[in-house]
Formats: C-alpha cells, sequence, structure tokens
C-alpha cells in the first residue's frame, strides 16, 4: 500500500514538472514568435513599409509629385494610429506578391482583390472595402455596345492590368476576344485612346473617369459585372499582424471613417484638381 501510495506520489511530481516545463517552453516559443511578428518590427522601426501600384483613385501622384488616393489615406491612417511613419514602395502590380514574400515591404495596401489563388500565397485580412469590374470603351470602335457579352467576339481586342483580377474577369465572359496585358495604367488608357483596343476592363471606377476625361473618345459601361473584396496582404503565419489590422480595419469601419473616405474618393471629384 505505502509503495503504491509512494508511485502515486513521484507520478504526480513527475507530471508537474513535465506541466512546468511544457509551459515554459510554450512562453518562450510565443514571446519568440511575438518578437518575430511584422507588427512588432514596425514598432521597433518606426515605419510601416507599404506595398502599392498606382491607378486612379486608389493611389496616384498629385501635381507636387506627393502620393494622394483612398489607399494612401488608409495607409497613412494606419501608420498614424499605429504611433509610426508611413512608407509607400510603389511596385509593379505582377510583381507586388513576390515583393512582399521577400521582404521589401510589410504589407500590401492597394486595392488587393482577395482570392483563394493569392491566399495560398499571402494572408488576407478582413474586407475594408469592395470594387467591380467595369468597362471603358472606345467610342468608334465600340458602338452600340451595351455590355460585356458584346465584347465577347474574336474581332474585339479589350485591355488589361497584367496580374489584376481583371484577367480572369475577360477570359471568364469575353473567352472570344482578344487579350492585350499592360503593366502600368497609364499605357493601358493611351492604346485605348490611339483606337488600338476596343476596350479597357479595369476595376471601378477608373473606367468611368477615364470617359469623363476624353468624353469625345471614349465612354463607360458603368455597371459592375463582377463584386470583388478588397483586403490587406500580409506574409504568410503572422497572426500577430493579421489580428492587429483586422482590429484596426473593425475600429475605423464603426467610426464611419472608411465610408466617408470611399465616398470621397469614388463618388466625388473633388480631388481632380489635385492631379490636373
Amino acid at each position: 500500500m505505502k509503495t503504491r501510495r509512494a508511485l502515486f506520489q513521484i507520478s504526480i511530481i513527475i507530471s508537474l514538472m513535465c506541466f512546468m516545463v511544457t509551459s515554459g517552453l510554450a512562453g518562450k516559443l510565443q514571446k519568440q514568435l511575438a518578437a518575430e511578428s511584422t507588427i512588432e518590427k514596425i514598432v521597433k522601426r518606426g515605419v510601416l513599409r507599404v506595398g502599392m501600384s498606382t491607378f486612379l483613385p486608389w493611389a496616384m501622384k498629385d501635381k507636387t509629385g506627393s502620393f494622394i488616393g483612398f489607399e494612401i489615406d488608409v495607409a497613412t491612417r494606419l501608420a498614424e494610429d499605429t504611433g509610426v511613419k508611413v512608407q509607400f514602395v510603389p511596385t509593379k502590380w505582377d510583381g507586388i506578391i513576390p515583393a512582399l514574400l521577400t521582404g521589401k515591404f510589410d504589407v500590401i495596401i492597394g486595392g488587393i482583390t482577395i482570392r483563394s489563388d493569392r491566399n495560398l500565397k499571402v494572408n488576407f485580412s478582413i474586407p475594408y472595402d469592395y470594387s467591380g469590374q467595369t468597362i471603358c470603351a472606345h467610342k468608334k470602335l465600340a458602338a452600340g455596345f451595351k455590355g460585356p457579352e458584346d465584347f465577347n467576339r474574336p474581332d474585339v481586342t479589350v485591355g488589361a492590368r497584367l496580374g489584376s483580377t481583371s484577367v480572369p474577369a475577360i477570359k471568364k465572359m469575353m473567352p472570344k476576344a482578344k487579350l492585350r496585358l499592360f503593366s502600368e495604367e497609364p499605357q493601358l488608357y493611351q492604346e485605348l485612346l490611339n483606337g488600338n483596343l476596343h476596350a479597357v476592363i479595369a476595376s471601378l471606377p477608373t473606367p468611368a473617369y477615364q470617359a469623363l476625361r476624353y468624353p469625345d473618345t471614349l465612354f463607360a459601361i458603368t455597371e459592375p459585372f463582377s463584386r470583388e473584396l478588397i483586403g490587406f496582404a500580409v506574409r504568410k503565419g503572422d497572426i500577430d499582424t493579421l489580428n492587429y489590422f483586422n482590429s484596426w480595419i473593425r475600429t475605423v469601419e464603426a467610426e464611419g471613417w472608411l465610408q466617408e473616405r470611399h465616398n470621397y474618393w469614388f463618388n466625388t471629384r473633388e480631388w481632380e484638381s489635385l492631379i490636373q
């Protein structure tokens, strides 16, 4: 009986020791993971590095050469609320995810659509905005065209930005059309103005804006034929950073700040004088 009691006591002591060791290791691991998180590095560095690409009115340069736009407002407010400065890292759209993965910046805040294929490479925050594909067309070449189905012809050439969600949308809705891809937005619309494209497919509201700029040559089909959710993109495996960004999005969304900024950049033209 005494032997059995002694063995039981020894097993209790061993279990307690194992628990203490395991808890200690878990605590060290937790601290290590927290120290390695991107948000911790951002705070220590004092700078939030944001990967983005220019396209109206998400991000663009004003007359002085400074960046302005919806995404610029979002990233700037995020940095201010975090107590750090913001550094924008302009990057070609088709290389923006590889640049994030190699550590050239901390986060993509650039109108990037949440998609399952992208999610295999990066993690997304909860949505903070939305977009959709619309059409800016050449008045002469696309005369009488009223929707995406009218462009689904082999004698039609449409353009899109390389790496954008416009590409799968075109392949789905206009598979018969010829597709030309461009790395930069200005090239895309210049080719349309030159009459080398029937239309440009892009996220709202840029097609409508371009049609307003060149009413003699272009027209817009403003009803979006897709709806896309927009999120921050971060490197995989960083739960602390993702949690921080999600909490921040919920906070400014509840304030009404995100909707106010969205309305300014997407539903008004008050900012046009800043870039013209």
